[in-house]
């Protein structure tokens, strides 16, 4: 007897598209091919639950379809991953690797001028209407052979624009093109660690993919002996993305970095940015809100490159724009942004430097000001003279510890009594990979780690986690990234310590008295928890 089977509730249905839509972000595949891939053999029951609850047509076969490309482009579709069909009765389809992606489908909409019907395509298929040949389900973590991708612009800039598509799906900070003596490596940098993505053999096909880098950031082809630094805008309208190019020579010919600057994500955030979300705990998301709400002063936020300073202080000035006060910055570059913020980014071609920038916000009638960071010893004046004339100034500085930024400004010959009048707080921050929850695994502490975890004030931890990796973090055995930090409130006990020139243990053994919680100290308790791994914190926190 043959029992029928059931539809699906619509909340798995919802999971199983949301499961799919994070890996397909990944490059595994178009949603369409995650699902099919899960589909255990029953792919015509999924075809048509997808059909009838998912609000999306399903094509598998090419029949009786013509892509268009009349008002939604050629380069526009191969950008987004998304292109319009015109079935033989007239009725138009929004074909896409994602196809439950509702912004893409309306910009099309718009675009085309007609309503269009959103169509789940394999990548295969997509790839071949697009007429091109781009390596399928590339993992962001693996390091493959990518043999001849994008033959309609040619390999090199196919090569190049999905490196850097799939640096912007994976959430990559940065992407390095890295040549040698036989071709350049491509890695993406996720979550502050650096992952092989693709490789291209041959010295030829190496100089031209620098070459396209450069033409993009419109930089000199012809130079390859000094280092060159430009920037462009990748992708179309809301979507897109700006990335800062750093090119250097190198034996091998040039290297190069490109950093991902999303200056829309704090605002496409479900959720505003805040410093809850960031991770920082009660105690110090209250210690952060009490100096951000003072009249005025400078608060720092320091810690080494890649730590998450800017993104901390946009939290901050997100949850302060009330629209009550003016607020200003001034970056380089202009990383997110923000809606009834000035913000400035700095042109030292032209002339717009820091101090430069800063002296003429001082005119501009500002209440909060934020200096994106501080250099050199011009910008660090003048943001003391700002923050002692009654604004709040909020800026980073590469420090590594709250004694490390005394001997900065130190170096930069200030005044300290002005500098410590003016300064209302510091946050010293790192950010540790957050350990995933669905292959974490613990084993036996070792005597030394034992003896640290105890002076760190564990003491009745015998385990500790252990990374695995699984397909839920593709190997990685971390899932995102969360932050450390300590908190302090300058007071005129410690401006005194400071100004006098007392010792560095004088100056921790002061802050342990004002419940500051040292880094070493949070880190064990994450270790504890089963937050992240002794191995993480070694490498980000240290082992002291």
């Amino acid at each position: 007897m043959n029992i029928p089977q059931q539809t699906p509730p619509a909340a798995t249905l919802r999971e199983r598209l949301a499961s799919a839509r994070q890996q397909h972000k990944t490059g595994a595949g178009s949603v369409l091919d995650v699902l099919l891939r899960s589909a255990n053999g029953d792919t015509d029951h999924l075809l048509q639950t997808l059909m009838t609850q998912a609000g999306v047509a399903v094509v598998l076969s090419p029949v009786g379809l013509t892509p268009e490309f009349s008002k939604w482009s050629q380069a526009s579709a191969r950008e987004s991953r998304c292109l319009v069909l015109r079935r033989d009765d007239g009725t138009l389809l929004a074909g896409a690797e994602d196809p439950w992606n509702d912004a893409l489908v309306q910009k099309l909409s718009r675009h085309v001028g007609a309503v269009v019907t959103p169509a789940a395509l394999t990548r295969v298929l997509l790839d071949e209407w697009l007429g091109e040949a781009t390596k399928q389900a590339i993992p962001a973590i693996e390091g493959r052979q990518i043999d001849a991708i994008g033959q309609a612009d040619g390999p090199i800039v196919g090569f190049v624009d999905v490196a850097i598509r799939t640096g912007m799906a994976t959430g990559a900070s940065d992407i390095h093109f890295e040549c040698d003596r036989a071709g350049v490596t491509v890695k993406h940098r996720l979550d502050g660690v650096m992952a092989k993505f693709a490789r291209l053999d041959g010295t030829v096909a190496a100089q031209e993919v620098i070459s396209r880098i450069k033409v993009l950031a419109q930089l000199d082809i012809t130079e390859r002996r000094l280092p060159q630094d430009g920037r462009f805008r990748f992708g179309l309208d809301s979507d897109a993305i700006d990335l800062r190019v750093s090119i250097m020579p190198s034996v091998f010919g040039e290297d190069a970095v490109l950093r991902l600057l999303d200056k829309a994500q704090l605002r496409r955030n479900d959720e505003a940015a805040s410093l809850e979300l960031l991770g920082f705990d009660e105690f110090n998301t209250q210690r952060i809100r009490d100096l951000a709400s003072e009249p005025s002063g400078m608060m720092l936020v320091t810690g080494p490159t890649g730590s998450g300073k800017t993104t901390t202080v946009y939290a901050i000035l997100t949850e302060i724009n009330t629209g009550l006060e003016k607020i200003i910055t001034i970056e380089d570059p202009v990383e997110y942004e923000l809606p009834g913020v000035l913000q400035i980014p700095v042109n030292e071609r032209k002339g717009l430097t820091f101090a430069k920038g800063l002296r003429s916000i001082l005119r501009h009638d500002p209440d909060r000001i934020l200096v994106g960071e501080i250099r050199d010893a011009e910008t660090a004046e003048i943001a003391v003279q700002s923050a002692l004339t009654g604004h709040l100034v909020f800026t980073t500085v590469h420090a590594n510890s709250l004694t490390d930024i005394m001997g900065r400004f130190r170096h930069f010959g200030l005044d300290m009594f002005g500098f410590m009048s003016s300064l209302n707080g510091v946050v010293v921050q790192r950010l540790v990979r957050q350990l995933c929850s669905h292959c974490v695994t613990h084993r036996p502490a070792t005597p030394r780690e034992l003896e640290w975890l105890a002076r760190k004030g564990q003491p009745a931890a015998r385990n500790v986690p252990v990374a695995v990796g699984c397909e839920h973090c593709h190997g990685a055995g971390y899932r995102g990234r969360f932050v450390v930090a300590e908190v302090h409130a300058v007071d005129d006990g410690l401006r005194d310590l400071v100004t006098e020139g007392a010792p560095l243990s004088e100056l921790k053994a002061y802050a342990d008295t004002q419940g500051v919680v040292s880094l070493s100290v949070l880190a064990a308790r994450h270790v504890v928890a089963a937050r992240t791994s002794l191995e993480e914190v070694k490498r980000v926190v240290g082992w002291l």
